[in-house]
């Protein structure tokens, strides 16, 4: 009966507040009761427990309101009485839906408040703006009045008193009128109500010339206003309207629909006074103006356009001029100075002659004073012979830099560079490609060098290139420290050094000279202090000096050209203080400083004297010697730039094929000249004879030495007109060309080589005389190759299939084909190949196809010889 009463059990709900079903005892199933006496055993479906104080806690926190919670409570009230769970959930979600729909009008509702707020205001703004733009209007309105007004009155005074007739037809405008300007302006029949005939006959007065005016001043008192008269002058508005149709104005759209019609306003003041001005003018202008004389400054090349921009003269006056002369140019050719000069006379002007070559003066200033000038580093050339060691003593010095250890080391080698000593001294150090460009910059008269260090190492002693640097650092006339190197070998002799040096007229320290010499060694670090000790002493003797506050000059150590970078050259600043931004002038090229950039890789804002730097900014590469002037602005750089590039190609065009020393090694090339001309002009009788008697002897019987003319004596105009007609060389030993002999050889491509020293005459006649000789060919056999297969390609011609037998067979050298042991061609080889690739060469016992260049002629069984051609030089 217990279980019985337990099944029977309403559901009902806990007093803590949960919704919960007792368990029956069939675990899973509930029976359900009908009406009849009915029952049914269902399923009973499990789910999560459902904790009504969740409920209430979610609706706590959407923050509700009061409204809220209460409806919450009510529903959880409601849930409590005898319901099933799924009424229950069904009641609770009908309960939030209306909660939402609650919420969404009282949205909607702030919304639409929100809008009819936003409306007032824009209708407000709008009201206001309107309001704004009236007053804006009755503003112009007045002030175009006034103006009217103020013009009407001086006209009057510029017009002078008015007749007396006219004073009563002055007040036309009614009192309406007065009150409405425009309307006053407006034609009569716009107006209905009004007198039609008695404004219709104020409009005409107003339109018909001055007579007609006069002519109707009886009727105006009929027109005038009953009331009192205005303190204005009564002529004042008849006077306006009088003017108005000289104003000239332009109905558009705009001024219709404002009804704003400039046109009808009076001319302002600025245009009455231009009037007068221009009146008085033309009362002034009674005779011809006067002619300005200008001085017209005429270059030796001159376009038409730009002769008649300087004369202020149109440029087809002046091509007019030109063919009264006969010439017949256009506004764009380019005209001579005489022709120029004479078209400048024509019309009446100065001619003022200027040269191209002007534009270079005042380009490189004179001396500093002494006073300007301050102590710099010296600047040291290291030569010697290549296996001296010269570059190992380069880079033992610069290893002694005291600033390398902090900036990590040099990272980059950029021709020149400076290092900094223990003591605090620096040294500027050069290194030259070669002597040809120490030579090159020496000759521009350009003070590079202060120093030389001549290395000889000591083991070997005085070598010919050693004996070539002395002969460049005496040309130069440069102080000379001796480094004898290579000290650690057993076989080092310092003295024997000493003792060479003094056949060349080198006498050291040691023996009673006055030059230094320091035994170092630059494998083992010995003696590196020593050296440049007497580096800075011989500095200290020259008492070098150089003025830092003034425009920067310097000469190019190396020139280049750098991917991402453009030119780039190593200039050493010589004077001056070179900065970045600035614009320079370098041989032929021109540019702005862009950067300035050490040997350290380090960017700088200006380099002082005696300081190597890397500059970029050039606009093209620059040749390495070339000076380096910074100039006052870019027109001037511009211009000097352009004037030298000329006179390059000039040189170029003018030079004869016949002239210069190269092209006469190809004429003696290809078998012209079997004999040297020259001409030979000494300082004394005794250098002429030597000189003759040592070209003779060099002569063999396939080529010799022609003199033509040996005189003492400076190079001549007569001396050139010899040489141009027999293809000579000019030698001059000691001796110059004087400047009118400079100039014809210059124009006639003849070529003059100075010469002080007699074996330097020798060695380059030698080179001469040895390029006149045919060169000789000697054959090298390479290998042997049998042809097996002949195939024929379209395109290609015929291959041979061959099989090296013998030696090896190499891309692109001589063959020749044998057939029965007999040669039947001879040339070249085309293409090699084995298998489908093009090989270099191939060995014995291999397989490879050949074709032969501009032959086809081959059969199996042939035989290909392969062979190479040495040349070999003649000698005398």
């Amino acid at each position: 009966m217990a279980d019985e009463k337990d099944r029977k059990a309403p559901l009902s709900l806990s007093s803590r507040g949960k919704l919960e079903l007792k368990r029956p005892l069939e675990s899973g199933q509930v029976r359900q009761n009908f009406s009849h006496g009915r029952s049914k055993v269902v399923q009973v479906e499990v789910r999560k427990k459902r904790h009504v104080q969740a409920a209430e806690a979610e609706a706590a926190r959407r923050g509700r309101g009061n409204a809220a919670d209460s409806k919450l409570r009510e529903a959880t009230e409601a849930l409590t009485g005898d319901l099933t769970s799924e009424e229950k959930a069904h009641r609770l979600r009908a309960l939030q839906a209306a909660q939402t729909r609650a919420e969404e009008e009282a949205r909607r509702k702030a919304e639409e408040e929100a809008r009819r707020k936003a409306e007032a205001e824009e209708a407000a703004r709008k009201a206001a703006e309107e309001e704004a733009r009236r007053k804006a209007e009755e503003e112009e309105a007045a002030r175009r009045k006034a103006e009217e007004e103020e013009a009407a009155r001086l006209r009057q005074e510029t017009a002078g008193p008015a007749p007396a007739a006219e004073t009563p037809a002055a007040p036309t405008d009614t009192p309406a009128a007065a009150a409405d300007p425009a309307a006053a302006r407006r034609p009569a029949k716009g107006r209905a109500g009004d007198s039609s005939d008695d404004e219709g006959a104020a409009a005409r007065t107003a339109r018909a010339p001055r007579r007609v005016a006069d002519a109707d001043d009886s009727a105006a008192p009929r027109r005038a206003s009953p009331g009192p008269t205005p303190a204005k002058p009564p002529a004042k508005t008849p006077s306006t309207k009088r003017a108005e149709p000289k104003r000239r104005g332009k109905l558009t759209i705009s001024t219709a629909l404002n009804g704003d019609d400039r046109s009808e306003r009076g001319r302002s003041m600025a245009a009455m006074r231009r009037a007068q001005q221009k009146e008085r003018r033309k009362q002034q202008m009674n005779g011809p103006a006067e002619r300005v004389v200008r001085e017209v400054t005429v270059p030796e090349t001159i376009t038409v356009q730009e002769l008649g921009n300087r004369m202020a003269e149109r440029g087809g006056n002046l091509i007019k001029a030109l063919m009264k002369m006969g010439v017949m140019a256009t506004i764009n050719q380019v005209i001579d100075a005489d022709t120029a000069e004479l078209v400048v006379e024509e019309f009446g002007h100065k001619a003022k002659r200027v040269s191209d070559a002007d534009v270079e003066i005042g380009l490189v200033s004179g001396p500093d004073t002494e006073s300007e000038m301050t102590g710099r580093p010296p600047v040291v050339t290291v030569m010697g012979h290549v296996d001296h060691g010269k570059t190992s003593l380069l880079d033992a010095m610069r290893e002694s830099d005291v600033v390398s250890g902090e900036a990590g080391g040099i990272t980059q080698h950029i021709g020149a560079y400076q290092v900094k000593l223990a003591s605090g001294a620096r040294i500027t150090f050069i290194d030259t490609p070669g002597h040809a460009a120490f030579t090159a910059m020496r000759a521009r008269g350009a003070e590079v060098t202060d120093i030389v260090v001549l290395v000889v190492a000591a083991n070997d002693g005085i070598m010919p290139q050693t004996i070539e640097a002395i002969r460049h650092a005496q040309a130069a006339k440069v102080p000379i420290v001796v480094a004898i190197n290579k000290i650690d070998l057993p076989e080092a002799d310092p003295s024997r050094v000493r003792t060479e040096l003094l056949q060349h007229d080198i006498v050291v320290e040691e023996m009673g000279g006055d030059v230094q010499t320091v035994e170092v060694s630059a494998k083992k670090r010995l003696n590196l202090d020593k050296l440049e000790e007497a580096i800075l002493l011989q500095a200290e003797i020259l008492d070098l000096k150089a003025n830092p506050d003034r425009v920067a000059e310097g000469a190019v150590v190396e020139a280049k050209m750098e991917r991402g970078r453009g030119s780039v050259a190593t200039v050493l600043i010589q004077r001056g203080t070179l900065r970045v931004g600035e614009t320079f002038v370098c041989g032929k090229e021109w540019g702005r400083v862009r950067a300035l950039v050490n040997e350290r890789g380090e960017r700088l804002e200006e380099a002082g004297p005696a300081s190597p730097v890397e500059v970029l900014g050039f606009n093209g590469t620059p040749e390495a010697g070339d000076d380096f002037i910074v100039v006052e602005d870019e027109a001037k750089a511009r211009e000097v730039s352009g004037y030298r590039q000329r006179k390059d190609r000039e040189t170029q065009f003018v030079k004869s094929a016949r002239g210069s020393m190269e092209q006469m090694f190809e004429r003696i090339q290809t078998g012209e000249a079997k004999e040297l001309p020259v001409v030979i002009k000494g300082d004394v009788q005794g250098s002429v004879e030597a000189l003759i008697g040592t070209l003779e002897k060099m002569g063999t019987e396939e080529v010799k030495v022609r003199v033509l003319h040996a005189a003492v004596g400076g190079v001549n105009e007569s001396d050139i007109t010899l040489a141009k007609a027999s293809d000579a060389l000019v030698i001059g030993f000691n001796v110059r060309a004087n400047p009118q002999a400079r100039e014809m050889a210059r124009r006639d491509g003849v070529e003059i080589r100075y010469y002080s020293i007699i074996y330097n005459v020798a060695d380059d006649v030698r080179a001469l005389l040895t390029g006149m000789l045919e060169p000789t060919f000697k054959e090298h056999f390479i290998g042997y190759a049998q042809i097996r297969e002949v195939f024929n390609i379209t395109k290609v011609g015929k291959v041979a299939g061959c099989m090296v037998t013998e030696g090896q067979v190499k891309r692109g050298a001589k063959v020749r084909l044998l057939r029965d042991d007999v040669v039947v061609h001879e040339g070249s080889l085309g293409q090699l190949k084995r298998f489908k690739d093009d090989v270099r060469e191939v060995r014995e016992g291999y397989e490879c196809g050949m074709s032969f260049e501009n032959y086809n002629d081959i059969q199996v069984g042939d035989f290909i010889e392969c062979y190479e051609l040495e040349e070999v030089a003649a000698a005398l």
